[in-house]
């Protein structure tokens, strides 16, 4: 007996120095929805490494993939995904790969991008008149390279017609659950977002946490500092600190925030933190206290106080506004 063809369909392609956490949190979402419990018997759904050649393909991390197929024909597949990683001359896919792309195209394949993935399908110039997903960390990366080109760097992921991409890391299994409620159920979305450890599928609307997107810089020094702000947000460096880790002198450094940006270093500091209070402050169950800890403030009364200053009211009345919008808004629909 013929087993019946799965529902979904997936053909990925990794690129060279490919993100391993992003590929491999998009595959866990389709693998745990195909099957009964957690077997992963391709049953619902199927999912296959496909590339030019056989060859081990490298992640950034170093732990090689070995394709499962050769890129063959695309229409065999209800999605083609690139899996992208690092930027720049070591993720290029090579001609093959942007012909089997072009094809897929042509047969009205859906194309998915994952984490830098939009960078290769803009290469490969299928991406023109749609609307595309880039992760704050490479926004600026894709502002140099694609002019004229704006991505959304707001979201965790987009869906335009037939083309769907997204920031990254956890995205990727948002994304995919996505699309098994598309196509199987929302409910095996759900138990496979659950067995992840993943309370609940993101809406793609959903904020990256991140830079706020006024924070963009062209300016090396300047673009150095903020990735030191965000990945310090706990425990934020004092400017002068911050300058001796970069190799300045503060007067420089806030000459060229100030040049830049037209705002000092730690102004841009208090704006990075407090976009990611906005962030937890929507998910819910964070206490305000956890959210001042997580993010720098000396405690809950200071953050209350600093946030009352920019926004007009407390956290925990901005949480309950948001929470009253988003429910009209779903209304509406």
């Amino acid at each position: 007996m013929v087993p019946p063809r799965p529902r979904l369909r997936v053909g990925i392609i990794p690129a060279r120095r490919f993100t391993l956490a992003a590929l491999a949190n998009f595959i866990d979402v389709l693998r745990l929805a195909a099957d009964e419990g957690d077997r992963s018997r391709p049953i619902l759904s199927s999912w296959r490494l496909i590339a030019p050649t056989l060859e081990p393909i490298e992640s950034s991390c170093g732990v090689a993939v070995e394709p499962e197929e050769r890129l063959g024909d695309p229409r065999r597949f209800d999605y083609v995904v690139v899996a992208g990683g690092l930027i720049g001359g070591a993720q290029q896919v090579g001609p093959e790969v942007t012909a089997f792309l072009r094809a897929a195209a042509a047969a009205k394949i859906p194309l998915i991008g994952l984490c830098t993935g939009a960078f290769i399908l803009y290469r490969a110039g299928l991406m023109q008149g749609y609307r595309c997903c880039v992760s704050w960390f490479h926004r600026q990366d894709f502002l140099d390279e694609f002019e004229g080109l704006i991505p959304i760097s707001d979201q965790v992921f987009v869906v335009d017609r037939d083309r769907l991409t997204c920031s990254g890391g956890a995205s990727t299994a948002h994304l995919a659950a996505f699309l098994v409620d598309r196509h199987i159920g929302r409910a095996a979305a759900r138990k496979s977002l659950s067995i992840m450890i993943m309370d609940e599928a993101i809406a793609a609307e959903r904020p990256q946490p991140g830079l706020p997107l006024d924070l963009t810089a062209s300016d090396p020094l300047v673009k150095r500092a903020l990735l030191w702000m965000q990945q310090t947000q706990d425990t934020p460096l004092p400017v002068s600190r911050l300058a001796e880790r970069l190799g300045v002198s503060r007067r420089k450094l806030e000459r060229h925030f100030k040049a830049s940006l037209g705002i000092t270093p730690a102004d841009a500091g208090l704006r990075i933190r407090l976009a990611q209070v906005r962030a937890l402050l929507e998910r819910d169950g964070r206490s305000v206290t956890d959210i001042a800890a997580e993010t720098g403030f000396c405690d809950s009364s200071h953050l209350i106080r600093v946030f009352r200053s920019v926004e007009g009211v407390t956290p925990e009345v901005w949480r309950q506004d948001r929470k009253k919008r988003t429910t009209r808004g779903a209304k509406s629909i």
